[in-house]
């Protein structure tokens, strides 16, 4: 999807502004500007398509901006009686820190307990997927995640477990290897104990 053509979105991912983005030749441009920062010749053979290869990585890395994750929720259907939790373990997250734009991988485990509804389990990766797939720090990932499930699902509760490593330690800085984070968010019922341990528990990374 060419980016010159849809709108510009502000530091609060999902909200659009009228001004539309950048040109492709534009973007091309400013990867050719860091390249030279770096100390390298963009003209070069083997890095003379490098501008066109990383704007086209950049529509993959950031397609979660074109996504309106509640949206992908609308679509549910009766329980027929099922009343336990529903959990979906290991979803891949596959994001970039919005402080260094280096990446952010792991994986995300999402609880809810329904209601009155329930809503095909893709749908659950899809959001992940969505919200991961922008600039973003991993505290503010996990309670997106939880809120529109929330909104979107009005369940009992909602918990959202994510671990991942952070290039930003293991490349630059501190350059500490094999270091993970674990988020977590509840709401609902399992925001009272015991509950909350239990769903802990389950969803453990």
């Amino acid at each position: 999807m060419p980016w010159a053509d849809t709108p510009a979105l502000d530091s609060k991912p999902g909200t659009r502004k009228a001004k539309a983005r950048p040109t492709r030749s534009e973007a091309e441009g400013a990867v050719r500007t860091l390249i030279r920062w770096a100390g390298d010749r963009p003209s070069r053979e083997g890095m003379a398509d490098t501008p066109a290869r990383v704007v086209k990585a950049y529509e993959e890395w950031f397609r979660g901006y074109a996504v309106d994750p509640e949206s992908l929720l609308r679509r549910t259907f009766e329980h027929a009686g099922y009343k336990e939790v529903v959990v979906l373990r290991d979803i891949p997250v596959q994001s970039i820190c919005e402080h260094h734009m280096a990446p952010i991988r792991g994986m995300a485990h999402v609880a809810y307990l329904p209601n009155s509804r329930v809503v095909g389990i893709s749908k659950l990766a899809r959001v992940v997927d969505a919200y991961a797939r922008r600039f973003q720090i991993q505290e503010r990932l996990t309670v997106e995640i939880a809120d529109v499930i929330q909104r979107a699902l009005e369940p009992r509760g909602v918990a959202v477990v994510i671990k991942a490593a952070h290039e930003c330690i293991s490349s630059r800085g501190i350059q500490m290897h094999g270091v993970s984070m674990v988020t977590r968010h509840v709401m609902g019922h399992f925001e009272q104990e015991p509950h909350r341990r239990d769903i802990m528990t389950m969803l453990s990374p």
